[in-house]
């Protein structure tokens, strides 16, 4: 029975993530956020769908809280099989207005975050000689955008970790790839007027917005073993947004 620890995941991709690896047969799955009483609906959710599910607190932009969480994980069912580092903040604004502090914050998260957890997890997964990392990327790591000079950096920087430590662990039997989702149905995209959705939509020729589904569907492909000699790549879920 595999296990999979996803951070981010008390609501939204993060969520949709940890059920779409329950409904393809993970058995333990460790919801992670930055307060555990967050994840309470989603681990309800999942027990209810008859998986052994826990939720763990984590602060990913803090070595001492992610090896610790990783560490329990590992104490509560004997392995780690799969991560996804999805934990992720936006604190949009123009490069000339941006505060070193809003830079900060979501490098800090986004990208240092992703580094944490990735170096704690494949400490184990490297003993196991097999593990699997999926790395939550976006579109904007990929195209850049206008106001979101620290949201594409970190995004950006994260597809680049995503080659390079797949480089060095691919021959301990450890897979790392990543999903980059493009305009993402959302509480956010949900209370746009018609004239913001119109302008957003211009740019996805598919004319419709993704689904958190979408993506999970996506992760879960790569975090499987139908992707096993997957490794180093990133796949865009964005509805041909940006053909690379």
């Amino acid at each position: 029975m595999k296990t999979a620890l996803v951070t981010g995941s008390a609501r939204g991709i993060g969520r949709a993530i940890c059920e779409q690896l329950a409904a393809d047969g993970v058995g333990n799955i460790v919801v992670c956020d930055l307060k555990a009483e967050w994840c309470a609906e989603t681990v309800d959710a999942l027990k209810t769908a008859g998986v052994n599910a826990v939720a763990l607190e984590m602060n990913v932009a803090d070595a001492k809280s992610v090896d610790a969480a990783i560490e329990e994980a590992v104490r509560t069912f004997g392995a780690l099989d799969i991560v996804v580092n999805n934990a992720g903040i936006t604190k949009d604004g123009l490069l000339m207005r941006m505060t070193e502090e809003d830079w900060d914050a979501v490098l800090d998260i986004n990208l240092k975050g992703a580094f944490l957890v990735t170096k704690a997890a494949s400490k184990h997964m490297m003993k196991a000689r097999s593990g699997n990392i999926v790395n939550i990327a976006s579109v904007v790591g990929i195209m850049g955008n206008a106001g979101q000079c620290n949201y594409s950096a970190s995004k950006g920087g994260l597809i680049s970790l995503t080659k390079s430590s797949a480089r060095e662990l691919a021959g301990r039997g450890v897979r790392i790839n990543a999903v980059a989702p493009g305009f993402i149905q959302s509480k956010m995209t949900d209370v746009l007027n018609d004239e913001q959705r119109s302008r957003m939509l211009s740019i996805v020729p598919m004319g419709r917005l993704g689904t958190p589904a979408e993506v999970a569907k996506a992760v879960s492909f790569l975090a499987s073993d139908n992707a096993a000699y997957i490794t180093g790549q990133t796949i865009s879920v964005n509805g041909g947004m940006v053909m690379p």
